[in-house]
């Protein structure tokens, strides 16, 4: 083994031993070896927000995860995430660990506080301006069963549901859409996805709750299981090739865990199906997406003790121009039959009465242009009508208020990504 004249200076004065600098090299060797094949990415999200209007001071849509972001300027998040991908060995291991910082470090990530704390509760850090949450973090592992083997992710991972990312660039819109708000964002436990060939794919899983990492499940019955199938298009289908259509469920107790093991809230059942299809114009794609989330049995945080649901569909369209320009609409329709539960967009009583459905629509375009290298630059404007329920900016005397039925934004987004 070689030692550089330094090594060989130390030892020459019994500083150091041969025997003990080539266990140190050694050691190195395997650390620089394991994190070959490791990557480092990640993104710097701003936003500039103008709220046309009056709607500023009471209930606004949701904007963003955090549903922190209004007129002004903002930090939205900052993301870093270390990956070490599977190989294509049989046994293969690798892990994700991602960590983001800033508002839209949502409640339903796991926060500093709760790993010091060593409990399963989400808590804020310091507040819904300054929080700091693992994102992700998961192992991957790979046992060899079947054609293609089954792959796992163990720990802290995104929900299988959904059109749309808590990474804002990873979406088609700045802004989120009702169906996003009404999904579970992150869970916490084991899930397997098996390749059958290129067009199926089956996932399933069971984590600890189904509404993010708020409780920690003790009994079985209580935890969430979940599962989903994504089908893809094969070449011979055309102009239609590569279209992809994901759906899945996710079902278990969404309530606070007691001392005794017992819960206290309620069930939750979320069900979604998207699709995105290739049109015969090349540059242009269509989506739809459909979320239904019922709650069971009623709880605190339900307005009736029978069950209670919402469901939203909404439809997508990209247009890809250039390389740098594309365009991008979504539109959608939100039924919200849950009442009292503070759902996106509303909050409060029902104006026509206790368990009547509110709705509401929204109209999103935004455009995208390349102005500076790995920096996503895109301009939106956004248009939310309450067509039944409560105002936007209401409050408890103005819910009524026909003049507050509409929010208009028109938003800025830069992202840098690395």
């Amino acid at each position: 083994m070689k030692f550089n004249k330094w090594t060989m200076g130390l030892a020459a004065v019994g500083v150091v031993s041969l025997a003990s600098a080539a266990r140190a090299d050694e050691k190195m060797s395997q650390v620089q070896t394991a994190l070959s094949n490791t990557t480092l990415s990640g993104y710097v999200d701003t936003s500039a927000m103008w709220q046309i209007g009056q709607q500023n001071g009471g209930n606004i849509p949701k904007y963003t995860p955090g549903g922190v972001a209004s007129d002004g300027f903002n930090l939205n998040s900052i993301d870093l995430a270390l990956d070490k991908p599977l190989d294509e060995s049989p046994w293969a291991a690798g892990y994700h660990a991602e960590l983001m910082f800033g508002p839209d470090a949502v409640p339903g990530s796991v926060t500093t506080t709760q790993i010091s704390a060593g409990r399963g509760r989400s808590t804020t850090v310091t507040s819904a301006n300054s929080s700091t949450a693992i994102r992700q973090a998961y192992l991957t592992l790979r046992t060899p069963l079947g054609n293609s083997g089954i792959d796992w992710k163990v720990g802290v991972f995104d929900s299988i549901l959904g059109y749309e990312s808590t990474s804002d660039g990873l979406n088609p819109n700045y802004t989120r859409s009702y169906g996003y708000m009404l999904e579970p964002t992150t869970l916490t436990g084991v899930l397997g996805t098996y390749k059958v060939n290129d067009s199926i794919a089956f996932s399933a899983g069971v984590a600890d709750t189904a509404n993010g990492l708020d409780n920690r499940a003790k009994w079985e019955t209580q935890k969430a299981y979940l599962g989903s199938i994504a089908l893809t298009a094969p070449d011979s289908w055309g102009w239609a090739k590569g279209a992809t259509l994901n759906a899945g469920v996710i079902n278990g107790d969404s309530g606070s865990v007691n001392s005794d093991n017992s819960t206290t809230g309620y069930g939750q059942t979320s069900w979604y199906a998207g699709v995105v299809v290739p049109t015969p114009l090349t540059a242009l794609k269509m989506g739809a997406a459909f979320d239904y989330l019922e709650l069971h049995n009623g709880g605190s945080n339900v307005g009736n003790s029978s069950d209670d649901s919402a469901y939203d569909v909404a439809l997508y369209g990209n247009y890809q121009y250039n390389d740098k320009l594309s365009f991008n609409l979504r539109g959608e329709y939100l039924n919200n039959g849950i009442n009292g539960d503070g759902l996106y967009p509303f909050v409060g009583t029902h104006r026509y009465g206790p368990h009547e459905p509110n709705s509401a629509e929204e109209v999103t375009a935004t455009v995208s242009y390349q102005l500076w290298a790995n920096v996503l630059s895109r301009v939106e404007f956004r248009w939310d009508h309450v067509s039944h329920g409560d105002s936007f900016d209401a409050t408890s005397s103005t819910n009524s208020r026909a003049d507050r039925d509409n929010a208009f934004l028109l938003a800025l987004n830069l992202i840098y990504q690395f």
